[in-house]
């Protein structure tokens, strides 16, 4: 894409109030950017709201140059692409979507889009268990070299991009803000490495900040761009359930893996499931629905990777207790025999040795 044929697709792009819906609609109607901001008022009426065509017209005269030029700069840096509908890069499954982006900003590794690739999604605010369990899964799929896509949130996320940076196939961000911004701030690293081996892509101009509307537009590229969606521990109110809804109107595969029936974050898997998702243990359940079994190298089944061997004597003994539900001090207490000062110095050497983590209220879970 030349300098000139840039400019002209941000200025068509970054028009404010105008959406991926009418920007589809106007490339059908006038066949490309430039035809469509040199249109008449009277070609423009049928597609645009009133209020919306003064604004047209003045992008056309520059109104929004300071911000084309500030994208162009961007550009100019190494690693930064500017993706649009008429290139040949473009995936074809977001042509899936009704509201398919005109533009997208990327940062890294363009060639990941062109890949088939797995998304997993789940809680912000997830168990360890459930970390252990996206990273496994993630870095399995990675390992058999398929990208892993989410959308780099706090949790299940963030799990996921790190298991999907510890393989071949990496990890594709699809992201709710601008392109110079990093939400949450806690992610920043992780991003950073992202950028350096996977990819963070975006639909939104740069300066877009993590406005609550910006999320469910983010989980519809992830949706599409997937075979298929993994939720791994979602409450029934999450967002991730919006991802999977949607990958299932797009005839992707939607996954879910079960969790106790006392977890608020299990909860929107099981009614995944109930609604037609497909349980999943491992990550070979992923790779044969999706007929991935022929991959690049073997993977690690993903329960394997996160076992802890369970030790003798009491140590032993409480982890029996503890099971796989999050259990609290007392109940612990009651049911292994022991004192408080033994049951206390035996829960903080597994929670050391990564066999137990500790959770919020004074509760334990076995990892």
């Amino acid at each position: 894409m030349t300098g000139a044929d840039a400019r002209t697709w941000l200025r068509f792009a970054l028009v404010p109030g105008v959406g991926p819906r009418r920007q589809l609609a106007l490339l059908r109607s006038f066949g490309n950017p430039e035809a469509a901001l040199g249109a008449a008022r009277t070609a423009l009426a049928p597609l645009l709201p009133g209020e919306l065509i003064e604004p047209w017209f003045a992008a056309r005269d520059g109104a929004c140059d300071a911000a084309v030029d500030a994208h162009l700069a961007w550009l100019s840096e190494p690693g930064n692409h500017l993706l649009t509908l008429a290139d040949d890069e473009y995936p074809r499954v977001w042509l899936d979507l009704p509201d398919a982006p005109a533009v997208l900003f990327l940062k890294g590794n363009k060639g990941l889009l062109a890949l088939d690739a797995l998304a997993v999604v789940g809680s912000r605010n997830a168990t360890p268990q459930g970390l252990d369990n996206a990273y496994a899964f993630a870095g399995a799929l990675s390992q058999a070299g398929y990208p892993v896509v989410s959308g780099l949130a706090a949790g299940i996320d963030a799990a996921a991009h790190r298991g999907g940076l510890s393989g071949p196939g990496s990890t594709v961000a699809v992201v709710g803000t601008g392109l110079d911004r990093v939400y949450p701030a806690a992610n920043r690293t992780l991003a950073h490495q992202i950028v350096q081996q996977g990819l963070i892509v975006s639909e939104f101009a740069l300066g877009a900040m993590p406005r609550a509307e910006h999320f469910p537009r983010r989980n519809r590229l992830i949706a599409a761009l997937a075979r298929g969606t993994l939720v791994i521990e979602a409450a029934l109110g999450s967002g991730s359930l919006i991802t999977a809804r949607q990958a299932a109107e797009l005839g992707r595969e939607v996954f879910a893996i079960p969790g106790s029936i006392h977890s608020p974050v299990a909860r929107g898997c099981h009614r995944l499931i109930k609604d037609g998702a497909k349980l999943v243990e491992s990550a070979e359940d992923v790779l044969g629905e999706l007929g991935w079994g022929g991959s690049r190298s073997a993977p690690p089944r993903a329960a394997d990777v996160a076992a802890v061997a369970t030790p003798d004597g009491d140590e032993g003994k409480v982890l029996q207790a503890a099971g796989y539900d999050p259990v609290d001090f007392d109940t612990l207490l009651a049911r292994c025999n022991l004192t408080a000062d033994r049951l206390c110095a035996i829960l903080l050497g597994l929670e050391m040795n990564g066999a137990i983590a500790a959770l919020p209220g004074g509760r334990y879970q076995r990892r």
